[in-house]
């Protein structure tokens, strides 16, 4: 019954040894940075990049075509498992088509199998989260329909809400105009943003100055979290290069909800091309997004 995996692809951000100790595989969105593409075997620590990212350096991203992600699933159809994709919201990028139109075709390669492909409308440790679900579910005995429409129903109570340091990055993406990032810098403006139900990056607000805009992270969280306040969860919070104020966040959000699970993992190349050093990011499930 449980002859099945997860896959997925890096924009998760969850960290290499958590693929590595539960087996998911991962597509990988390569980006390209002073004229050198990096991927899944040559990536650059999250250190390096974000310094270069700080001394001026622009990378750009890619998206999994195709004949990658069909690449990244035979082999496992051809050892009799069936496959649950998980992917990066079809919001934010195309690679979640390419997956789709990859397991069209390797459904009728492969008609004794079962492809689930699923838009996590998700990003970064949101998407992480989900599939972190989608594991236990696995791991708990679900068979592959029963997770799959578990995440189906779910994906949309995945809370997604963050804050950055550098509106010049939502600028060159396209998300702010060059005036709001020119003027919210100097009078230190820090936007806080979340993805909405199609899984589309928007700003929901602003606040003045670092610490109110972590702080503020947690007052997303109460307006929320709702229903879900009483279970249990493991909180995702993610960071670009800022571990102190992800931290800063955990134990706020800790002292207001009483949660002592969490996964703290740095933003990847991929995502934080688009917004930049000092990001964080607070993920758990919740009444609306």
């Amino acid at each position: 019954m449980n002859n099945y995996v997860i896959l997925t692809d890096n924009t998760t951000d969850l960290p290499r040894s958590y693929f590595q100790e539960y087996g998911i595989d991962y597509s990988y969105l390569p980006y390209q940075l002073d004229g050198t593409t990096y991927g899944k075997d040559n990536e650059l620590s999250s250190e390096e990049f974000y310094e270069r990212m700080r001394k001026g350096s622009m990378p750009t991203t890619s998206q999994v075509n195709q004949k990658e992600q069909m690449d990244l699933m035979t082999p496992y159809l051809e050892e009799g498992k069936d496959i649950l994709y998980i992917g990066f919201s079809s919001g934010l990028s195309g690679t979640f088509n390419s997956a789709r139109l990859a397991g069209e075709e390797l459904a009728e390669l492969y008609p004794e199998r079962k492809i689930f492909v699923l838009d996590s409308l998700s990003a970064s440790l949101g998407e992480g989260l989900l599939v972190d679900y989608a594991r236990k579910l696995q791991a708990n005995g679900k068979s592959l329909e029963e997770t799959a429409q578990w995440v189906e129903d779910h994906k949309r109570n995945l809370c997604h809400v963050f804050t950055v340091d550098d509106l010049f990055h939502l600028h060159r993406g396209g998300r702010v105009s060059k005036t709001t990032a020119v003027i919210g810098t100097i009078v230190n403006i820090k936007p806080l943003l979340h993805v909405d139900d199609e899984g589309l990056l928007k700003s929901v607000g602003k606040c003045r100055g670092r610490k109110k805009s972590l702080i503020s992270l947690a007052d997303m969280m109460e307006e929320r979290i709702g229903s879900h306040r009483s279970q249990k969860q493991t909180i995702f919070i993610c960071h670009s290069d800022c571990l102190k104020d992800a931290e800063f966040v955990a134990q706020e959000v800790k002292k207001r909800f009483g949660y002592d699970s969490f996964l703290i993992n740095s933003i990847g190349a991929t995502i934080g091309a688009h917004t930049g050093p000092g990001t964080v990011g607070l993920f758990f499930l919740g009444d609306r997004r």
